[in-house]
C-alpha cells in the first residue's frame, strides 16, 4: 500500500481513507500501562500493525488502564479483525516480557489483560486532525483531571 497524500491510500484494486478512533481498557481497569511495560506495548502494537498492513497514525495511554488508537486500515480488515489482533496479541506478549503483570490478574491460568469491550468510532476527513489531536492530548488532560479531582476510585497500580 502506498500513501501518495495524508489522505489516500493506494492499493492494487482501490483506494481508500478509512480511519478508526478505537479505545479499551484493562481488566478491572488496573493501571499497569506504565514505565517499561507501556514502552514495550506501544512498540508491540505498533509492530502488529505493521505485520497486519494497517497503520496506527495515533497512539496514547490514557491514565495507565486504556488504549487510545487511530488506525488507517484497508477496506479488506474488519474493526473486528484488527481490535482482536491488537488486544489478543499485545496481552499474549506482554505476559510474556512482564511476568509481573500476572499478579494482578487473579486467575492462574487463562488471564485476561484487557476488558473484553472496546469503543469504536469511524474519522471522517473533516474530523481527523481534532481526533488525532485529542489522542495526543489524552496523558496530560487526564493527569490534569486526576489532579483536580482526587477523589477518583483507586484502581490497582504498577509502581511507575
Amino acid at each position: 500500500m502506498k500513501r501518495h497524500d495524508s489522505r489516500l491510500t493506494y492499493g492494487r484494486t482501490c483506494v481508500y481513507n478509512i480511519n478508526y478512533h478505537i479505545v479499551w481498557g484493562t481488566k478491572y481497569r488496573n493501571k499497569v500501562l506504565n514505565g517499561k511495560i507501556e514502552e514495550d506495548l506501544k512498540q508491540i502494537l505498533y509492530t502488529i500493525a505493521d505485520e497486519k498492513e494497517f497503520v496506527i497514525n495515533h497512539l496514547e495511554i490514557g491514565l495507565d488502564d486504556h488504549v487510545h488508537l487511530m488506525i488507517s486500515a484497508s477496506p479488506k480488515l474488519s474493526v473486528t479483525t484488527i481490535v482482536s489482533c491488537l488486544k489478543g496479541t499485545s496481552a499474549f506478549r506482554l505476559f510474556r516480557m512482564h511476568p509481573e503483570l500476572k499478579q494482578y490478574y487473579w486467575k492462574t491460568s487463562d488471564r485476561h489483560l484487557w476488558s473484553p469491550s472496546y469503543f469504536v468510532e469511524t474519522i471522517g476527513a473533516s474530523n481527523e486532525k481534532a481526533v488525532a489531536k485529542y489522542i495526543d492530548d489524552q496523558r496530560r488532560k487526564e493527569e490534569k483531571y486526576e489532579k483536580e479531582h482526587p477523589l477518583r476510585e483507586n484502581h490497582t497500580s504498577v509502581p511507575k
